[in-house]
């Protein structure tokens, strides 16, 4: 969307641009004379436009009445007022309007718009078929965005003749095929998106012809073999995005030599070999994510010389000790870093690391020893993510003067503390200790004091005892796991009170007492697991109220009873209903008689 506005903005100055100097071309006369109505051919274009589109709860198109089109009443639609002819097309659903859209196909009608700039159809959802092959023909054309439909097929090869286009962006879409080989035709290009889409087979090579090219977005396709060491050609390039495909080979090198290249991902693909050292070279890289590849190797301590990089992420690949010896307090821009999950074995953070004021740290897996570091100004961390490493202690105080703390991941160590000494800052919203040692009473951190900017709570897996604390109203809570402890007692009937709650994880535990009728009250739930516990009693009817249940696991308690009959409980496999007392009722075998049906009441 940020793309989209920008071609906005520019369309607009261009537009004004257009038309002024169109009426000075016709000088000081046609400045008093009457403005000509909408062309008849670029009208009947339209209306053809509007009769393939079946459904629009825009309402844009309501709009699209009498005849003329250039009056300004038409939504979308703007005229070159000295010639009548249409020169822009834009609809757009608005941006905080996701239940809107428009439903049919794209006509090939449109393509009789001869004097046609700009053609903006964007987050329309249920727009289907084809790019109709005619729109080849619309040789005015300088920006064509027709993002997030549902557009299928492939590629049109004739789009190539719109030789003067300078903005083509096909993403959110459900395109196939390869992408054709001669879009490098189109030599006035600054602006490629393709993402999002299932395209197939390999960059072609004649991407080499776009030397003007500023930003490249081929990511989230199935796109396939090496990158074409051909980019290096596109020295104004500042966005290249290919990540989430199926990309091989090494890291072009070509790619270091782009000055002006700001962001950089090629995250989520299958490159492989050495980071190249000549990455720092580039002088105005902000973001690097080359995450999720198969990268070994050192880190080139040539990143210390992105002096605008704000944001490196070299997670889940293959790399090795040992870090870069960074002289000073590191990169000097740097906010974000993420080196999960390498085969790195660092012992300790490093200084250039632990010293610099971060917003999100993310070190999971590097083998951290010890107790839980301390960071020199954790007053700006937003996110931290120190989880599968080998922390024993340290918890007292780690919280401490962290004032800006959203998320925190602890999960996966050996830790070992009361959940009494643990204290966390008021703004977090997400807390993940599972599978560590902790001890104590949920009631430390589940009380009338726990904040309402808690959604996130993930305990699972300790050896937390006692029972299931009363929930106050006002809490936020849209996950909580707290499955395979060592929790007694009932549920409590306040569970009710957490009206947010989509995921409810208490597995394994030593729950006792009945399935309280107010869970059915938690209409968001989609996650409900309380098996292996010793539960009794039937399964409440009105659970049946909570309408986007996905997954739910009864197995291994005390339950007696019919199954409530109905969706989607009764067509949860089997195996969530086993090793009760008396269950009955699909999908189990059906109850006999109306006395089982109702045991355990």
């Amino acid at each position: 969307m940020q793309i989209l506005r920008w071609v906005c903005k520019v369309l607009l100055i261009c537009g004004m641009f257009s038309v002024y100097s169109s009426l000075a071309e016709e000088g000081s006369p046609s400045q008093s004379a009457t403005p000509p109505l909408c062309f008849e051919e670029d009208r009947v274009a339209l209306l053809g436009f509007k009769a393939k589109i079946l459904k629009d709860t825009t309402d844009i198109l309501s709009s699209w009445v009498g005849r003329d089109c250039c009056g300004g009443d038409w939504e979308g639609v703007q005229c070159n007022p000295a010639t009548g002819r249409v020169v822009s097309l834009a609809l757009q659903r608005p941006e905080k309007e996701n239940g809107m859209y428009m439903k049919g196909i794209l006509s090939p009608s449109l393509a009789n718009l001869h004097f046609l700039e700009a053609m903006v159809i964007s987050g329309m959802k249920h727009i289907t078929g084809p790019i109709p092959e005619s729109f080849s023909n619309l040789s005015h054309l300088t920006q064509l965005i027709l993002e997030d439909n549902s557009l299928e097929g492939n590629i049109p090869p004739g789009l190539a003749h719109l030789s003067l286009l300078q903005t083509l962006s096909l993403s959110g879409n459900r395109l196939r095929g390869n992408i054709p080989p001669s879009l490098g035709n189109l030599r006035n290009l600054v602006m490629v998106n393709l993402a999002r889409n299932s395209l197939t087979g390999p960059i072609p090579p004649t991407f080499r012809n776009f030397v003007g090219l500023q930003s490249l977005d081929l990511s989230a396709n199935l796109l396939s073999g090496f990158i074409p060491d051909c980019f290096g050609m596109s020295q104004n390039l500042t966005y290249f995005d290919l990540s989430k495909n199926l990309l091989s080979g090494k890291f072009p090198i070509s790619i270091c030599g782009l000055a002006k290249l700001q962001d950089l991902s090629l995250s989520h693909n299958q490159l492989t070999g050495a980071i190249p050292d000549q990455i720092g070279s580039l002088k105005s890289l902000a973001t690097l994510q080359l995450s999720s590849n198969k990268f070994i190797g050192h880190i080139p301590v040539s990143i210390s010389r992105l002096q605008n990089l704000w944001n490196l992420n070299l997670s889940r690949n293959g790399l090795t000790d040992p870090l870069p010896i960074i002289p000073g307090r590191g990169i000097p821009s740097l906010l974000s870093i993420d080196l999960s999950y390498n085969n790195l074995n660092l012992g300790t953070i490093p200084n250039w690391i632990k010293d610099r004021p971060l917003s999100d740290v993310s070190l999971a897996g590097c083998k951290l020893r010890g107790a839980l570091p301390k960071f020199t100004r954790s007053d700006s961390l937003s996110s931290i993510d120190l989880s599968d490493n080998l922390f024993v202690d340290g918890i007292s105080g780690f919280f401490t003067n962290m004032s800006s703390l959203q998320r925190v991941k602890l999960s996966n160590n050996q830790l070992k503390f009361n959940l009494a000494e643990m204290k966390f800052p008021e703004g977090v919203t997400s807390i993940d200790l599972h599978t560590n040692q902790l001890f104590g009473s949920l009631s430390s951190i589940i009380n009338n004091r726990t904040s309402g900017f808690l959604e996130d709570l993930n305990v699972a897996g300790n050896q937390i005892s006692g029972g299931i604390p009363e929930f106050t109203e006002g809490l936020n809570l849209k996950v909580l796991n707290i499955g395979s402890n060592r929790l007694m007692g009932r549920i409590p009937s306040s569970i009710s009170n957490l009206i947010e709650l989509e995921m409810l994880d208490i597995q394994r535990n030593q729950l006792t007492g009945t399935i309280p009728t107010s869970l059915g009250l938690l209409s968001n739930l989609q996650w409900l697991d309380i098996s292996v516990n010793a539960l009794a009693g039937k399964i409440p009817i009105s659970l049946l109220e909570i309408k986007d249940l996905r997954h739910a696991n009864f197995r291994a308690n005390r339950l007696c009873g019919e199954i409530p009959q109905g969706r989607p409980y009764n067509i949860f496999p089997a195996g969530a209903y086993a090793h009760n007392l008396c269950l009955c009722g699909k999908p189990l075998p059906p109850c006999r008689g109306k006395n089982e049906a109702n045991m355990g009441q």
